[in-house]
């Protein structure tokens, strides 16, 4: 919902006030550059303004939803409002809320949140917000009977006060929050197209870190449908990230899995994620990353307990980030329904084959290593270089 003329979108970003002057303004050049390629992609016409702490988005007012959608899923914004533009009279503000009210208060609670940036006006905040609230009472009054609810109101009329120019509002819509893409070095993501992993893959790209995704082939273990749905999770990760390369290099796993399945019984699983670390960290110097990203949360599966993840972890040189690490399921699932990779993750394939009756909880790696087979690293450092790059 948005007022009579809104033809601006007020985007607002948080971390990036936390920066020096100097990193602040490239990150907001990075947040314009993102920002417009959403847009592009979306096809949704806008031009970027960027002054003071609130980029703009300048569009149509039949498009200004959808360019207020395209902002609040950029990373790096805290939250984006459409607005009309306003001058910073009082009186002129006053008529823009109550033309607001008229058209799109019809009953319930209201409240005034108003904020001025401008310490030269002769007026404050708290002037504005009461006689705004005056203004749009009586603009409906005949209508109805209004309410003032200051804690929990129906409707927030939001009044923002700049120098020369003042944005008139009725919601905010939440924004990923982070800092903007590009903001941080590219890591390689594990992709296995389960819910978690393009989860995680989502959450350092919230940080500001591209990701370049990495599909595990497990041969006859994975099949085409397990392939299909971390395609699909990728693909729905490259809408967010539209001007970055999301190409997916996928390493050849089946005969490793093969080798593991028949030699292996307890621990298995555990090697097999010490293949993919070694693979990936291969992957990652090949390609300039600085880190692996995994959707790995403490004690979800028998191969998570904080002993085993420790274990594990030990094959690789490079960082491994695990941004859910604390993560309930539940969150994890909310998550992933909200940024849209939820029902590709869900897709019935086979890849529990893998996994043997009998689980390892409490790993030594000392152990491990006596049962694994002996060349498992050397066949992760092939693999890895014998990856392919395949359009999601």
């Amino acid at each position: 919902m948005h007022p009579p003329g809104a033809n601006t979108v007020l985007v607002r970003h948080g971390d990036l006030n936390t920066k020096t002057t100097t990193v602040k303004r490239y990150m907001e050049e990075l947040l314009a550059e993102n920002l417009e390629a959403l847009l592009s992609d979306r096809s949704i016409p806008g031009e970027i303004e960027r002054r003071w702490n609130r980029p703009l988005i300048h569009t149509d007012e039949d498009r200004v939803d959808e360019a207020t959608a395209a902002a609040a899923d950029t990373f790096g914004v805290v939250s984006a409002s459409p607005a009309v533009t306003v001058s910073t009279e009082k009186e002129r503000l006053l008529e823009v809320l109550e033309e607001t009210a008229r058209a799109c208060y019809d009953g319930g609670t209201f409240a005034v949140e108003a904020r001025r940036a401008d310490k030269t006006l002769p007026w404050d905040s708290e002037d504005l917000a009461r006689e705004g609230g005056t203004a749009i009472w009586e603009a409906v009054e005949d209508e109805f009977e209004p309410e003032v609810d200051l804690d929990d109101p129906d409707v927030t009329f939001g009044v923002e006060v700049r120098k020369g120019v003042s944005f008139v509002y009725l919601e905010s819509v939440a924004g990923p929050g982070g800092l903007p893409l590009g903001a941080q070095e590219q890591t390689v993501a594990m992709i296995s197209g389960g819910i978690d992993s393009p989860v995680a893959a989502y959450e350092m790209m919230r940080r500001g870190s591209p990701i370049v995704p990495v599909y595990v082939d497990l041969g006859a273990y994975g099949g085409i449908d397990h392939e299909a749905r971390a395609m699909e999770t990728v693909r729905t990760l490259a809408d967010y990230a539209p001007n970055f390369d999301m190409q997916v290099y996928t390493i050849p796993a089946g005969e490793t899995v093969d080798v593991l399945v028949s030699e292996m019984e307890g621990g298995r699983m555990l090697s097999l994620r010490r293949f993919f670390y070694r693979a990936g960290e291969v992957l990652a110097e090949r390609v300039d990353a600085h880190g692996i990203v995994t959707g790995e949360a403490i004690g979800q599966k028998s191969s998570q307990t904080a002993q085993n993840i420790g274990v594990v972890s030990r094959v690789a040189s490079l960082p491994i980030h695990r941004p859910l690490l604390s993560c309930d399921k539940h969150d994890i699932v909310e998550q992933a329904r909200e940024i849209g990779t939820f029902t590709d993750s869900t897709i019935d394939v086979g890849c529990n084959l893998v996994a043997p009756d009998r689980v390892e909880t409490n790993a030594r790696l000392e152990r491990l290593l006596e049962n694994e087979p002996d060349d498992l690293l050397e066949r992760a450092e092939a693999a890895a270089k014998n990856a392919e790059l395949v359009e999601p």
